[in-house]
């Protein structure tokens, strides 16, 4: 099973208070049981299992639009794989070779 890293943004913006939707998207973030999160003004970083990833952005998604949400950016990209022998995080080659590659 893959590892995940998504950022993202929600907008519109507001500079004087956060708004509904940039609220729903950090409790929905908070409560998902993820292994790394960063939530910031600007954007927020999460990491964790490609399931738990997964299933926070949908309800992330779903979230933040039905609360006002007018754009939300992300990217997602796959950090690591969580292997039988326990060597989460590994790159691909690193599974294979037990090292890092070139």
């Amino acid at each position: 099973m893959s590892r995940l890293r998504v950022e993202f943004t929600t907008e519109p913006f507001d500079l004087d208070e956060a708004p509904a939707h940039a609220l729903v998207a950090r409790e929905v973030i908070e409560a998902a049981e993820l292994d790394s999160v960063d939530v910031g003004p600007f954007g927020n970083t999460v990491e964790g299992g490609a399931d738990a990833v997964l299933g926070a952005v949908d309800t992330l998604l779903r979230r933040s639009l039905e609360a006002g949400a007018t754009r939300i950016s992300l990217q997602v990209n796959v950090i690591g794989d969580v292997t039988e022998e326990g060597n989460e995080g590994a790159t691909e080659e690193e599974n294979v070779t037990g090292e890092e590659g070139p």
